[in-house]
């Protein structure tokens, strides 16, 4: 049975007046998680994360994917209201969405934790992050080892980025440039993604491999669509010529390093950020202090530590349990 309590002040939302109201469930409490884009397994795996949590805790789960669709995000954020959910986790599709995301929630009494990406401005509980920028930092060092080992310092590296309007995305490129320039290497070009598809990452290799004679290496940014970059390279006739450094897992990984298929990732570690959202939400409510900001390490995965990690690999990174 709902017992609804009709607020006072009405949001006007893409042409509609929406009556915002607070339910409260005779049975569990709703959680809502709402991801930028629940097919790139990054997100998939954060939302096992929090789905195991907020169970183990007692809670009702319902988590939508806005496909990297800001306007999606914003229509499942005054769903979430309607509904009732006591609490929102969000992972935006940028820092500058996030800001309405919480502004509608504040508006309905709604408090929200973020997970990842981050936002400009507004009012949020708590903000899990990975720290960027000495993660990419640490895999810019092992690309720079790695092009040193191979006298090959002299050549360029191209990066392809996800959106630099988010903030994570920023301290990435922060990160690693940081790296390349104290190794004295060049950078040969950004390109910021936007759909996230295997082709885009294909042509976006093609073109840095086409505009850069000397190109020893390329970032991925990102992790699911490095078969691109790879095919790039191959069809280039630069297989063995050009390096691929990745951030983020895919399961493929754990061969591919050893391997040397792939120099080497950056991996965040999205069930375990999953799972502290949800432990930020539940303290929250039960009136407990709240760390506002937790930034959780990124492991710089090489060849040579890939055996050591992978216990910590397989659970918080991939979501493999036992």
């Amino acid at each position: 049975m709902l017992v609804v309590h009709w607020c006072k002040k009405f949001f006007f939302f893409v042409g509609v007046v929406v009556c915002l109201a607070q339910v409260s469930f005779a049975g569990k409490p709703k959680l809502v998680y709402i991801a930028s884009d629940l097919r790139i397994p990054f997100w998939s795996i954060m939302d096992r994360g929090i789905q195991r949590q907020a169970t183990a805790l007692g809670y009702e789960i319902v988590s939508y994917s806005a496909n990297n669709d800001a306007k999606s995000e914003l229509e499942f954020t005054v769903k979430a209201i309607k509904e009732g959910a006591a609490g929102i986790i969000v992972s935006p599709t940028n820092s500058s969405a996030c800001v309405t995301i919480l502004k509608l929630a504040q508006n309905a009494g709604i408090p929200v934790v973020i997970s990842d990406i981050g936002t400009d401005s507004g009012t949020y509980v708590s903000y899990i992050s990975s720290d960027n920028y000495e993660g990419a930092y640490q895999i810019g060092k092992v690309l720079t080892r790695h092009l040193q080992a191979l006298k090959w310092n002299d050549g360029r590296v191209g990066i392809i980025s996800i959106p630099q309007k988010r903030e994570n995305g920023k301290a990435r490129t922060a990160g690693f440039m940081k790296a390349m320039d104290e190794a004295g290497i060049k950078a040969a070009d950004l390109k910021q993604q936007v759909t996230f598809s295997y082709q885009e990452t294909y042509d976006f290799s093609k073109e840095l491999i086409a505009s850069n004679s000397d190109l020893r290496a390329i970032w991925l940014q990102g992790s699911d669509r490095y078969q691109g970059a790879l095919d790039a390279i191959e069809h280039s006739g630069k297989k063995g010529q050009i390096l691929l450094v990745c951030f983020d897992a895919e399961p493929e990984f754990l061969d591919m390093i050893p391997k040397g298929i792939l120099v080497g990732a950056a991996m965040q570690q999205p069930f375990l950020m999953g799972e502290e959202a949800v432990n930020a939400m539940h303290k929250h409510l039960r009136g407990e202090k709240v760390e506002r900001a937790l930034r959780l390490p990124i492991l710089p995965v090489s060849t040579q530590s890939i055996e050591k990690q992978l216990p910590i690999i397989k659970r918080n990174v991939l979501g493999v349990l036992y």
